[in-house]
């Protein structure tokens, strides 16, 4: 139900989802929502949830701390829809769910949104990185 399988690796859909513009996102889940029929909002709640990372030297996982996520589950028929984020916003988990389940539906206006959010993000990633390198300090050690 999570990995719609599409835009590469696994989870890039509702990765591209979770950080699209909160206001995009809920104005698509708007329109789409009457396209859903009738929806059963199976779960809606905050929490929170270990965050885990790498360590990049020795290549083993350990949870660097809990993070406040808002995360929605429904049901639209046959299809299931699922959202998180980060923070309280259930408004925006519930979006997410319900584009995550018209992208299941296979409306062809979520996945031109979530391919579209992810070309953006991947290019404020680039810039993002062109910036941090610029900063980088070559030191040499005796």
């Amino acid at each position: 139900m999570l990995d719609r399988g599409e835009m590469g690796e696994p989870g890039a859909f509702l990765s591209a989802l979770a950080r699209s513009c909160p206001d995009r996102l809920k104005a698509l889940a708007e329109a789409v929502l009457p396209l859903l029929g009738a929806v059963e909002v199976v779960q809606s709640r905050t929490g929170l949830v270990m965050l885990p990372f790498r360590d990049t030297v020795q290549g083993t996982d350990f949870f660097l701390g809990e993070v406040l996520v808002a995360e929605a589950h429904i049901r639209a028929g046959t299809v299931e829809g699922y959202g998180m984020v980060t923070g309280r916003d259930l408004e925006r988990a519930m979006a997410m769910a319900v584009l995550d389940a018209g992208h299941a539906l296979g409306l062809p206006e979520v996945a031109v949104f979530a391919t579209r959010e992810a070309a953006v993000q991947a290019e404020e990633d680039a810039a993002l990185l062109r910036r941090v390198e610029a900063t980088r300090v070559e030191m040499e050690t005796f």
